[in-house]
């Protein structure tokens, strides 16, 4: 073979590879892929073993999960670009409020999995809504709990028993406090932190749907909260001395080392404390606000939850995720790495940190976190920061008012339909 016949040889194989490879693009390209964009950047490994077994499992849909930093902020600026995803993980929280609100959501009410999700979730996402929709618009997937973390070694070397109403709590914190042990312990010098109990004890003392209630002029906060500010800032007689000089880290840090019995705090807080102490015997229990035990519920909010996008072009193939997803032994996987709670009725486990809440739990007796509804740049927490610093007769008030003032401010375009659609 000369050089002329070896090159145009050489020529015509390039050529037959680049048509075969066009066609097995072709093929590829016929089946549909749905794109899941995920909040949950700490969940990225457990996200990708799902894919590669949906994909090993599945040849008439192509599922393709992305877990980037800041996916929210990604999220919104593929939007401007219109390049959308099929469909997002995202919270159950004021981003998925704004989002909705936006109707970028398709309305997935025919969906057959959502007859398996627990009412209790099912409520939580209607009362996330700033305005109320017709339809449902999250899958949702697992939630967490907030509460009370508590020593269970220490409470059985000192025979403590579970408080069921907020004066056998605060007994509690004395019988503590008379043993030389510190009760509680706080990281107020990160201002989220204060949410955690005020979340805790609102859902005990208040509706849970106060916000909407506020924004159709039926109710005010300077009402409904008096308790709960009143509470929160009587559990400062319990904890170490100035807890706004120590962080989340340090909190964490101080509870795992023994140096506090208990710790308001969330179930997502648990893998902190075991980075510093991994053989600690955790339990929690319902932060007991209300002094008629069947007022306290639970307080949890949905952590991961689906929603389809609403120009997503193959709502078929988004069902088949969803579907898939939503099966015993996809979230069995999804539990099993990052724990929580299952939003599905049925069998599933609960972590032994979170059985002191089994009851609860099991029976759907739960309520979001309010802080879910606040609007991002009212800065509630560092309000609630500031009212627990504050040491003059009328903090109560001056706090309330401005919660009030501010909440009108930040929701007057929401509070503006409203009234016009009423």
């Amino acid at each position: 073979m000369n050089t002329f016949q070896k090159a145009a040889t050489s020529v015509l194989l390039s050529f037959l590879a680049l048509s075969l490879s066009g066609c097995g693009n072709a093929e590829q390209s016929s089946i549909p892929e749905i794109e899941i964009l995920s909040y949950k950047r700490e969940a990225v490994d457990v996200m990708n073993e799902i894919e590669d077994l949906f994909n090993s499992t599945h040849d008439d849909v192509r599922l393709k999960i992305s877990s980037p930093n800041e996916a929210m902020t990604i999220l919104k600026t593929r939007l401007i670009r219109d390049d959308y995803p099929d469909i997002v993980a995202i919270g159950g929280d004021i981003n998925y409020s704004n989002f909705l609100d936006a109707d970028l959501f398709m309305d997935i009410s025919d969906l057959p999995a959502l007859s398996d999700v627990k009412p209790g979730y099912l409520d939580i996402d209607k009362q996330l809504e700033l305005v109320e929709k017709e339809g449902t618009y999250a899958l949702p997937y697992v939630a967490n709990a907030a509460g009370i973390l508590y020593n269970k070694d220490l409470f059985d070397q000192y025979n403590w028993k579970i408080p069921a109403t907020w004066d056998e709590f605060i007994q509690l914190c004395q019988d503590i406090q008379s043993k030389g042990l510190t009760p509680l312990y706080f990281g107020y010098k990160d201002t989220w932190t204060t949410l955690a109990p005020w979340n805790a004890l609102a859902v005990d003392l208040v509706d849970a749907d106060i916000c909407a209630q506020v924004n159709k002029n039926e109710a005010t906060f300077a009402d409904a909260y008096k308790d709960v500010a009143r509470k929160q800032k009587e559990l400062l007689k319990y904890c170490q001395p100035n807890p706004y000089a120590y962080s989340y880290t340090d909190a964490a840090t101080a509870f795992a080392n023994g140096e506090a019995v208990m710790w308001p705090i969330g179930s997502y807080a648990i893998s902190q404390v075991q980075s510093v102490n991994p053989d600690m015997n955790i339990d929690s229990f319902v932060m007991p606000g209300s002094n008629v035990p069947e007022e306290n519920i639970l307080n949890s909010g949905i952590d991961v939850q689906f929603s389809v996008l609403e120009n997503c072009p193959d709502k078929e193939a988004a069902y088949e995720v969803l579907d898939f997803l939503y099966s015993d032994e996809v979230l069995n996987m999804y539990l099993e790495d990052q724990g929580g709670i299952a939003t599905k009725k049925g069998d599933f486990p609960i972590m032994e940190y979170l059985k002191g809440m089994e009851t609860y739990i099991l029976s759907g007796q739960v309520a979001d976190y309010q802080d879910h509804h606040y609007p991002t740049e009212m800065a509630v927490d560092a309000m609630i920061q500031t009212y627990l610093l504050d040491e003059k007769e009328d903090a109560l008030e001056t706090f309330l008012n401005k919660f009030d003032s501010d909440w009108q401010r930040y929701n007057r375009d929401v509070i503006e339909r409203l009234r016009k659609e009423e």
